[in-house]
């Protein structure tokens, strides 16, 4: 395990392994990697954003093409190029305006990140989702990559979906609803069971 692994990451891990085979796999197969967060709210958000619908080995050949075109990732580098400076790295038209949005609020204060870490989970989403382009499941990333929330359950991500098929049903996508239930059994740490599960599908570790 990482030496700047969460601080729950040990026992949460050995929880999960001891109700659930599936689980006790995954961590045996995976445990001498973790979570880990790159602390810089902009720069997960903004990873989050391009990482949108498309794979992880897609976002990580994008990003790199858009910090090489941006050079330090800040507010104010995004707003200096713009969408037309931004044009030409990978991204959609879309994607560069959510980027250029995030920006804005970044710049002029509409977002704080000062405090957050003492908001909830529901209260937190809410606030970022007033971005153009920041829905639930982007905040969700958020959440579990630059806060470390540990009980975090992003309902619609397609690997998580992917992968609770694979493993507890035969291959056939769970609904929604199956998924939640799922989910209650791995609370409190549900943002851990949701790492394995992705680290099981790829051979890089989710990051954003």
């Amino acid at each position: 395990m990482l030496a700047n692994s969460p601080t729950y990451w040990g026992e949460a891990s050995r929880v999960l392994a001891a109700g659930d085979a599936v689980m006790a796999g995954l961590v045996a197969r995976h445990g001498d990697a973790s979570l880990v967060s790159r602390g810089d709210p902009f720069a997960t958000l903004a990873r989050s954003i391009v990482g949108q619908q498309i794979s992880v080995k897609a976002a990580d050949s994008v990003w790199a093409r858009f910090v090489e075109r941006l050079g330090p990732v800040a507010p104010e580098q995004v707003l200096r190029l713009g969408t037309t400076g931004l044009a030409g790295c990978g991204l959609s038209q879309r994607k560069i305006e959510y980027l250029c949005d995030l920006a804005a609020h970044f710049a002029d204060g509409r977002l704080d990140p000062v405090g957050w870490a003492d908001q909830d989970d529901a209260e937190l989403i809410a606030e970022l989702c007033r971005v153009r382009g920041i829905g639930r499941w982007t905040a969700e990333m958020f959440l579990i990559f630059n806060l470390m929330r540990p009980d975090v359950f992003p309902l619609d991500d397609i690997g998580l979906q992917r992968a609770v098929g694979a493993y507890y049903l035969s291959g056939e996508k769970p609904s929604r609803q199956v998924l939640a239930d799922f989910g209650e059994r791995w609370r409190p740490w549900r943002s851990v069971a949701t790492w394995y599960l992705w680290r099981s599908l790829d051979p890089v570790p989710v990051e954003y």
